[in-house]
Protein backbone atom coordinates (compact mmCIF):
# COMPACT_ATOMS: atom_id res chain seq x y z
CA UNK A 1 0.00 0.00 0.00
CA UNK A 2 1.38 3.40 -0.96
CA UNK A 3 0.84 6.19 1.58
CA UNK A 4 1.72 9.79 0.91
CA UNK A 5 4.25 11.70 3.03
CA UNK A 6 1.32 13.63 4.53
CA UNK A 7 0.43 10.56 6.60
CA UNK A 8 3.70 10.72 8.49
CA UNK A 9 3.43 14.48 9.13
CA UNK A 10 -0.09 14.11 10.55
CA UNK A 11 1.02 11.18 12.66
CA UNK A 12 3.97 13.18 14.00
CA UNK A 13 1.69 16.12 14.85
CA UNK A 14 -0.75 13.95 16.80
CA UNK A 15 2.08 12.21 18.65
CA UNK A 16 3.68 15.51 19.57
CA UNK A 17 0.43 16.92 20.91
CA UNK A 18 -0.27 13.75 22.86
CA UNK A 19 3.13 13.93 24.54
CA UNK A 20 2.64 17.61 25.33
CA UNK A 21 -0.48 16.99 27.46
CA UNK A 22 1.14 14.91 30.24
CA UNK A 23 4.24 17.13 30.09
CA UNK A 24 2.14 20.12 31.17
CA UNK A 25 1.07 18.29 34.31
CA UNK A 26 4.68 17.98 35.47
CA UNK A 27 4.79 21.71 36.16
CA UNK A 28 3.62 22.47 39.70
CA UNK A 29 1.89 25.58 38.42
CA UNK A 30 -0.13 23.62 35.85
CA UNK A 31 -3.81 24.50 35.67
CA UNK A 32 -5.05 21.04 36.70
CA UNK A 33 -4.30 18.44 39.38
CA UNK A 34 -2.65 15.51 37.68
CA UNK A 35 -3.51 13.16 40.54
CA UNK A 36 -7.18 13.33 39.50
CA UNK A 37 -6.60 12.29 35.87
CA UNK A 38 -8.10 8.92 34.95
CA UNK A 39 -7.00 7.00 31.91
CA UNK A 40 -9.46 4.87 29.98
CA UNK A 41 -9.70 2.36 27.17
CA UNK A 42 -12.78 1.57 25.14
CA UNK A 43 -14.07 -0.41 22.20
CA UNK A 44 -17.06 0.32 20.00
CA UNK A 45 -18.78 -0.69 16.80
CA UNK A 46 -21.15 1.32 14.64
CA UNK A 47 -23.27 1.31 11.51
CA UNK A 48 -22.03 3.78 8.87
CA UNK A 49 -24.30 5.32 6.28
CA UNK A 50 -22.51 6.81 3.27
CA UNK A 51 -23.49 9.84 1.24
CA UNK A 52 -24.81 9.10 -2.25
CA UNK A 53 -21.71 10.62 -3.83
CA UNK A 54 -19.42 8.48 -1.65
CA UNK A 55 -21.11 5.20 -2.62
CA UNK A 56 -21.25 6.25 -6.29
CA UNK A 57 -17.55 7.11 -6.28
CA UNK A 58 -16.53 3.71 -4.85
CA UNK A 59 -18.63 1.87 -7.46
CA UNK A 60 -17.36 3.97 -10.34
CA UNK A 61 -13.76 3.71 -9.19
CA UNK A 62 -13.75 -0.08 -8.89
CA UNK A 63 -16.49 -1.26 -11.28
CA UNK A 64 -16.54 1.44 -13.96
CA UNK A 65 -15.66 0.54 -17.58
CA UNK A 66 -13.37 3.54 -18.08
CA UNK A 67 -10.31 1.32 -17.59
CA UNK A 68 -9.01 -1.69 -19.47
CA UNK A 69 -6.14 -3.79 -20.77
CA UNK A 70 -4.02 -3.57 -23.91
CA UNK A 71 -2.60 -6.32 -26.09
CA UNK A 72 -0.82 -6.45 -29.42
CA UNK A 73 -2.79 -8.28 -32.11
CA UNK A 74 -2.05 -9.10 -35.74
CA UNK A 75 -4.73 -8.10 -38.25
CA UNK A 76 -4.93 -8.48 -42.02
CA UNK A 77 -5.50 -5.28 -43.97
CA UNK A 78 -6.46 -5.10 -47.63
CA UNK A 79 -5.30 -2.24 -49.82
CA UNK A 80 -6.40 -1.52 -53.39
CA UNK A 81 -9.31 -3.05 -55.31
CA UNK A 82 -9.82 -5.79 -57.83
CA UNK A 83 -6.68 -7.31 -59.31
CA UNK A 84 -4.60 -4.63 -57.60
CA UNK A 85 -5.81 -5.61 -54.14
CA UNK A 86 -3.10 -6.73 -51.73
CA UNK A 87 -3.26 -8.11 -48.22
CA UNK A 88 -0.82 -7.26 -45.49
CA UNK A 89 -0.53 -8.41 -41.90
CA UNK A 90 0.03 -5.55 -39.47
CA UNK A 91 0.33 -5.33 -35.70
CA UNK A 92 -2.09 -3.11 -33.80
CA UNK A 93 -2.86 -2.32 -30.16
CA UNK A 94 -6.21 -3.68 -29.04
CA UNK A 95 -8.13 -2.25 -26.07
CA UNK A 96 -10.43 -4.43 -23.95
CA UNK A 97 -12.54 -2.60 -21.31
CA UNK A 98 -12.95 -3.86 -17.76
CA UNK A 99 -15.61 -6.51 -17.38
CA UNK A 100 -18.40 -5.82 -14.86
CA UNK A 101 -19.94 -9.26 -15.34
CA UNK A 102 -20.81 -10.92 -12.04
CA UNK A 103 -19.79 -7.96 -9.87
CA UNK A 104 -22.41 -6.57 -7.51
CA UNK A 105 -22.43 -2.87 -6.70
CA UNK A 106 -21.31 -1.87 -3.23
CA UNK A 107 -23.96 -0.74 -0.76
CA UNK A 108 -24.24 2.80 0.54
CA UNK A 109 -23.42 1.66 4.10
CA UNK A 110 -20.98 -0.60 5.93
CA UNK A 111 -21.08 -2.47 9.23
CA UNK A 112 -19.33 -2.83 11.53
CA UNK A 113 -16.92 0.08 11.76
CA UNK A 114 -14.67 -0.82 14.71
CA UNK A 115 -13.33 1.77 17.16
CA UNK A 116 -10.63 1.51 19.80
CA UNK A 117 -10.46 4.48 22.19
CA UNK A 118 -7.39 5.41 24.24
CA UNK A 119 -7.65 8.53 26.36
CA UNK A 120 -7.89 10.37 29.66
CA UNK A 121 -10.55 12.10 31.76
CA UNK A 122 -10.09 15.08 34.07
CA UNK A 123 -13.23 15.99 36.02
CA UNK A 124 -15.85 16.41 33.28
CA UNK A 125 -13.39 16.92 30.43
CA UNK A 126 -12.38 13.98 28.23
CA UNK A 127 -9.90 13.58 25.39
CA UNK A 128 -9.03 10.45 23.47
CA UNK A 129 -7.66 8.97 20.27
CA UNK A 130 -10.35 7.16 18.31
CA UNK A 131 -8.61 4.50 16.19
CA UNK A 132 -11.17 3.34 13.64
CA UNK A 133 -11.23 0.77 10.86
CA UNK A 134 -13.67 -1.20 8.73
CA UNK A 135 -13.29 -4.73 7.43
CA UNK A 136 -12.56 -5.12 3.72
CA UNK A 137 -15.70 -5.10 1.55
CA UNK A 138 -15.38 -7.20 -1.63
CA UNK A 139 -17.41 -8.01 -4.73
CA UNK A 140 -16.70 -11.16 -6.78
CA UNK A 141 -16.96 -11.22 -10.56
CA UNK A 142 -15.44 -12.39 -13.83
CA UNK A 143 -12.26 -10.34 -13.53
CA UNK A 144 -8.89 -11.60 -12.40
CA UNK A 145 -9.49 -10.37 -8.82
CA UNK A 146 -12.25 -9.33 -6.46
CA UNK A 147 -13.09 -5.64 -6.28
CA UNK A 148 -12.34 -4.60 -2.68
CA UNK A 149 -12.13 -1.49 -0.52
CA UNK A 150 -11.76 -0.48 3.13
CA UNK A 151 -10.67 2.52 5.18
CA UNK A 152 -9.05 3.25 8.53
CA UNK A 153 -7.82 6.25 10.47
CA UNK A 154 -7.49 8.14 13.74
CA UNK A 155 -9.51 11.03 15.19
CA UNK A 156 -8.36 13.08 18.19
CA UNK A 157 -11.58 13.72 20.09
CA UNK A 158 -12.52 16.18 22.86
CA UNK A 159 -15.66 15.73 24.95
CA UNK A 160 -17.52 17.10 27.98
CA UNK A 161 -19.70 15.18 30.47
CA UNK A 162 -22.70 17.50 30.77
CA UNK A 163 -24.26 16.06 33.94
CA UNK A 164 -21.12 15.86 36.02
CA UNK A 165 -18.05 13.72 36.51
CA UNK A 166 -19.51 10.60 38.12
CA UNK A 167 -23.28 10.58 37.47
CA UNK A 168 -25.02 7.32 36.59
CA UNK A 169 -26.46 8.81 33.37
CA UNK A 170 -24.61 11.30 31.21
CA UNK A 171 -24.71 13.04 27.87
CA UNK A 172 -21.31 13.59 26.24
CA UNK A 173 -21.01 15.81 23.16
CA UNK A 174 -17.62 15.61 21.47
CA UNK A 175 -15.75 16.69 18.34
CA UNK A 176 -12.32 16.14 16.88
CA UNK A 177 -9.98 16.16 13.91
CA UNK A 178 -7.89 13.44 12.34
CA UNK A 179 -7.21 11.60 9.12
CA UNK A 180 -8.57 8.64 7.19
CA UNK A 181 -7.02 6.40 4.54
CA UNK A 182 -9.09 4.91 1.70
CA UNK A 183 -7.72 1.67 0.21
CA UNK A 184 -8.96 0.08 -3.03
CA UNK A 185 -8.12 -3.09 -4.98
CA UNK A 186 -8.99 -3.19 -8.68
CA UNK A 187 -10.36 -6.19 -10.57
CA UNK A 188 -7.30 -6.54 -12.81
CA UNK A 189 -3.84 -5.08 -13.51
CA UNK A 190 -5.13 -2.49 -15.97
CA UNK A 191 -2.96 -0.67 -18.52
CA UNK A 192 -5.28 2.31 -19.10
CA UNK A 193 -7.65 4.30 -16.87
CA UNK A 194 -10.05 7.20 -17.52
CA UNK A 195 -10.45 5.99 -21.13
CA UNK A 196 -13.20 7.46 -23.32
CA UNK A 197 -12.29 6.11 -26.76
CA UNK A 198 -13.34 3.12 -28.89
CA UNK A 199 -12.74 -0.50 -27.94
CA UNK A 200 -10.99 -3.09 -30.10
CA UNK A 201 -8.14 -2.16 -32.45
CA UNK A 202 -9.23 1.49 -32.67
CA UNK A 203 -7.35 2.29 -29.47
CA UNK A 204 -6.41 5.97 -29.16
CA UNK A 205 -3.75 6.61 -26.50
CA UNK A 206 -4.66 10.30 -26.30
CA UNK A 207 -8.13 9.44 -24.93
CA UNK A 208 -6.96 7.75 -21.74
CA UNK A 209 -4.27 7.70 -19.06
CA UNK A 210 -1.59 5.05 -19.35
CA UNK A 211 -0.58 3.13 -16.21
CA UNK A 212 2.97 1.88 -15.84
CA UNK A 213 2.57 -1.48 -14.12
CA UNK A 214 -0.60 -1.52 -11.99
CA UNK A 215 -0.05 -4.24 -9.41
CA UNK A 216 -2.19 -6.86 -7.71
CA UNK A 217 -2.41 -4.85 -4.48
CA UNK A 218 -4.25 -2.07 -2.68
CA UNK A 219 -3.81 1.59 -3.64
CA UNK A 220 -4.52 4.40 -1.19
CA UNK A 221 -5.29 8.03 -0.62
CA UNK A 222 -5.25 9.97 2.67
CA UNK A 223 -7.47 12.91 3.69
CA UNK A 224 -8.13 14.97 6.83
CA UNK A 225 -11.36 14.44 8.80
CA UNK A 226 -13.64 16.28 11.19
CA UNK A 227 -15.98 14.26 13.42
CA UNK A 228 -18.76 15.24 15.82
CA UNK A 229 -20.88 12.94 17.99
CA UNK A 230 -23.22 12.74 20.97
CA UNK A 231 -23.15 9.83 23.42
CA UNK A 232 -25.77 8.78 25.97
CA UNK A 233 -23.85 6.87 28.64
CA UNK A 234 -24.62 4.70 31.68
CA UNK A 235 -21.80 4.58 34.25
CA UNK A 236 -21.06 1.53 36.40
CA UNK A 237 -17.65 2.78 37.50
CA UNK A 238 -15.13 1.65 36.34
CA UNK A 239 -17.19 0.25 33.42
CA UNK A 240 -19.57 2.26 31.26
CA UNK A 241 -21.72 1.56 28.21
CA UNK A 242 -22.90 4.17 25.76
CA UNK A 243 -25.09 4.64 22.70
CA UNK A 244 -23.62 7.21 20.34
CA UNK A 245 -24.32 8.79 16.99
CA UNK A 246 -22.78 11.48 14.84
CA UNK A 247 -21.28 12.62 11.58
CA UNK A 248 -17.81 12.53 10.02
CA UNK A 249 -16.75 15.02 7.35
CA UNK A 250 -14.12 14.00 4.78
CA UNK A 251 -13.14 14.88 1.20
CA UNK A 252 -11.27 12.20 -0.72
CA UNK A 253 -8.52 12.97 -3.21
CA UNK A 254 -7.39 11.06 -6.30
CA UNK A 255 -5.78 7.63 -6.00
CA UNK A 256 -2.07 7.44 -6.82
CA UNK A 257 -1.42 4.40 -9.03
CA UNK A 258 2.29 3.97 -9.70
CA UNK A 259 2.69 7.73 -10.04
CA UNK A 260 -0.50 8.22 -12.07
CA UNK A 261 -3.54 10.00 -10.57
CA UNK A 262 -6.93 8.32 -11.04
CA UNK A 263 -10.37 9.22 -9.74
CA UNK A 264 -11.56 12.63 -8.59
CA UNK A 265 -10.58 15.33 -6.15
CA UNK A 266 -12.77 16.75 -3.38
CA UNK A 267 -15.13 13.74 -3.36
CA UNK A 268 -17.76 13.96 -0.62
CA UNK A 269 -16.89 10.97 1.59
CA UNK A 270 -19.06 11.97 4.57
CA UNK A 271 -20.68 9.32 6.76
CA UNK A 272 -23.29 9.36 9.51
CA UNK A 273 -23.18 6.71 12.19
CA UNK A 274 -24.84 5.13 15.21
CA UNK A 275 -23.23 2.56 17.49
CA UNK A 276 -22.45 1.12 20.92
CA UNK A 277 -19.34 1.69 23.05
CA UNK A 278 -17.96 -0.15 26.09
CA UNK A 279 -15.36 1.63 28.22
CA UNK A 280 -13.14 0.85 31.20
CA UNK A 281 -11.66 3.64 33.38
CA UNK A 282 -8.48 3.19 35.40
CA UNK A 283 -8.13 4.58 38.89
CA UNK A 284 -6.50 7.97 39.29
CA UNK A 285 -3.43 8.43 41.50
CA UNK A 286 -5.67 10.10 44.10
CA UNK A 287 -8.10 7.14 44.10
CA UNK A 288 -5.24 4.68 44.52
CA UNK A 289 -3.97 6.61 47.54
CA UNK A 290 -7.45 6.60 49.09
CA UNK A 291 -7.77 2.89 48.45
CA UNK A 292 -4.41 2.18 50.13
CA UNK A 293 -5.52 4.02 53.25
CA UNK A 294 -8.53 1.74 53.74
Amino acid sequence: MRISKGFFSVKALLLGLALAVPAMAVNEDAFYEKEHIRGFIGIGADYRGMTKSYASYINKLLLGKDKGKLETVTVTETTGTGEDATEEEVEKTSYTPASSKGYSKFDNYYFPDIHINLGAQYRQFMTWFDINFMFSSCSEGSGAYDACWYNYGVDWMFGWKIFGENTFFNLIPSAGIGFNILNVHFTDTYDVVAYHGETGTDFDESKGTMIDGMGNRYYSTISPTFAAELEARLEFDPISIGLYGGYRWIRWNEIDIEGTKYGSNDVNGDTWFIGLRLQYKFMSIWQKKQHERL
